[in-house]
């Protein structure tokens, strides 16, 4: 029996999801996740409506590769630059200042987790690491809003029938990525790290404390 693994085809079928009103459940390096057009008023809708998830609550940002993520986020200071280039791509979730406010609709970190430099809100921002079944997707070039394929507090799904069917079958597109390790990202502040080289662990996940020390460093 083969097993599962995502194709060129499908990330070809998921770029055209992410292009226009759909959404999709992903495999990534850690859990299950959906993600969608993160322009789309009306994808995030609906994702948020998929999860019973609040709607003050932000979600990430996911970019399949790290290139296209450091085009778009031209603001970001040297250091912080730097940062993203050593972390990434990687089981982090680095939520950095953004004052261009380049995506919008997946803003609300600032209201619970804190701002960055000049009082900027934080953007949340994923490039995993594409690999093994799921490694076709780090061809994909257009940026997901990204929150994980779980109703709102329950268990992070490691396998693609952790994934409420509820969740599956209101999607437009589902990819099977087979086992995933099935911890969250490690989600990492970084809001004031330009300035002073601080940072923070938000929530604990993959990437430990020593490990992001001495990568820092």
């Amino acid at each position: 029996m083969s097993l599962p693994s995502v194709t060129s085809a499908d990330a070809s079928l998921l770029e055209e999801c992410l292009a226009g009103d759909g959404v999709a459940v992903i495999p990534t390096d850690t859990v299950y996740g959906l993600a969608c057009n993160p322009a789309s008023e009306i994808a995030v809708r609906r994702i948020y409506q998929l999860k019973r998830r609040p709607p003050r609550k932000p979600a990430a940002v996911m970019f399949f590769a790290l290139d296209p993520a450091l085009r778009a986020l031209i603001d970001l200071g040297p250091r912080t630059h730097a940062a993203l280039i050593a972390l990434l791509p990687g089981p982090l979730t680095l939520l950095l200042p953004d004052s261009s406010r380049r995506y919008p609709l997946a803003e609300g970190a600032s209201a619970d987790i804190g701002v960055g430099d000049g009082d900027a809100p934080l953007l949340g921002l994923r490039v995993p690491a594409f690999s093994g079944p799921s490694a076709a997707l780090s061809t994909v070039r257009l940026p997901a809003l990204q929150s994980s394929a779980n109703f709102s507090g329950d268990p992070d799904p490691h396998r693609l029938s952790d994934v409420p069917i509820e969740l599956r079958s209101g999607a437009n597109l589902v990819l099977d990525g087979g086992d995933l390790p099935g911890v969250a990202s490690t989600v990492l502040d970084l809001g004031d790290y330009e300035r002073t080289g601080g940072w923070r662990i938000v929530r604990a996940g993959l990437v430990g404390e020593r490990e992001l020390a001495q990568t820092l460093r």
